[in-house]
């Protein structure tokens, strides 16, 4: 047994893990945040625009909860070392569960919530048993997984079907507090509930470990399968609810949206960006969702400039790169100490 393994082992096999993961510095993206708004409002207002408008910030909180939702539960999988690539299947089968449950009736608006939620959950407890139980390597289990869902929805579906309910397109898709959506204060719930979970649980505590070294949290007595399964059954009840939300924006059911809105390889880049390790065991939903804002808002200042979607999509692959080398450099500096 390593001298790291005896420790986190301790006398007569109790874990001595803290209790508690250390407190963490405000990451970094919203520093990149607040830079790319103020220089994002000069160009625009050069331009002869106006970035921070009602009606621009209204869409740029939109556009953030939809991608939110999907990132934090995202966040939560990468944390413990895992991945989730079926997370835009589910949101497009969530969809037209919902949207055809309710079928333009509000009193089924809870059963087919209800429903929507339970469907996506079993998708994220078969990934978790797919990669617990079989040892089937993450990448591969949630993208075969997500390719059995794509087989359904591309075999059933050739367009929109089912109606959502007036009551919810109402309320989660379009109404809002001021500028602030509804849909983004279901983002921000949703994201304390889960840095709750993460810095008070020992859920939050054990996930952690098993993302840092699965062996030394085996060793400390956490239950790895156990920790990664519930993982994967969180993110896709997150993947679920955006899903309804894309739903009650829509008015229905849409078997593409999750994939033609790329939220599978988003949500990674919104994970990466703020300052979640890839190999899990570093990170957290704080700065998941200020990487959501950044991506929400380099968006919303290219939708100002009229700027080509491909430009776009070149920028926001540099700026991924770009915060993958600013962390790696800094774990390599940190290694090094």
């Amino acid at each position: 047994m390593s001298e790291r393994s005896e420790r986190a082992v301790g006398l007569g096999g109790v874990s001595l893990l803290p209790l508690r993961p250390t407190r963490r510095p405000v990451p970094g993206v919203f520093v990149a945040l607040a830079i790319t708004l103020a220089v994002g409002w000069l160009v625009v207002m050069i331009d002869g625009g106006s970035l921070f408008n009602q009606s621009t910030t209204v869409s740029l909180l939109h556009v953030a909860a939809g991608l939110g939702l999907v990132a934090v539960g995202q966040t939560l999988v990468i944390l413990g070392g895992s991945l989730d690539l079926s997370v835009a299947y589910v949101i497009s089968l969530s969809t037209l569960v919902a949207a055809e449950t309710m079928n333009g009736r509000d009193g089924a608006l809870l059963p087919a919530v209800g429903l929507a939620l339970t469907v996506s959950a079993a998708v994220g407890l078969l990934n978790g048993l797919l990669v617990t139980r079989l040892r089937i390597n993450a990448f591969i289990a949630t993208l075969g997984v997500g390719l059995l869902l794509k087989g359904y929805l591309d075999n059933g579906y050739d367009g929109p079907a089912g109606s959502t309910s007036p009551g919810l397109v109402q309320s989660l898709g379009y109404q809002r507090i001021g500028p602030v959506p509804l849909s983004f204060l279901l983002l921000l719930a949703v994201t304390g509930a889960c840095w709750f979970a993460l810095a008070r649980t020992r859920f939050g505590h054990h996930l952690v470990a098993v993302g840092g070294d699965p062996e030394v949290a085996r060793l400390s007595g956490v239950r790895n399968d156990r920790v990664l399964v519930t993982a994967h059954v969180l993110c896709s009840l997150c993947a679920g609810l955006a899903g309804i939300y894309l739903a009650s924006r829509l008015g229905s059911g849409a078997p593409r949206v999750g994939t033609e809105g790329l939220y599978d390889l988003e949500s990674i880049a919104a994970v990466v960006i703020g300052g979640t390790a890839l190999a899990g065991g570093k990170g957290g939903v704080v700065g998941t969702l200020g990487g959501v804002l950044l991506l929400a808002s380099i968006d919303a200042i290219f939708n100002q400039l009229e700027v080509d979607a491909f430009f776009k999509q070149v920028i926001r692959g540099a700026i991924i790169i770009a915060a993958v080398a600013v962390y790696a450099r800094r774990a390599m500096r940190k290694a090094a100490v």
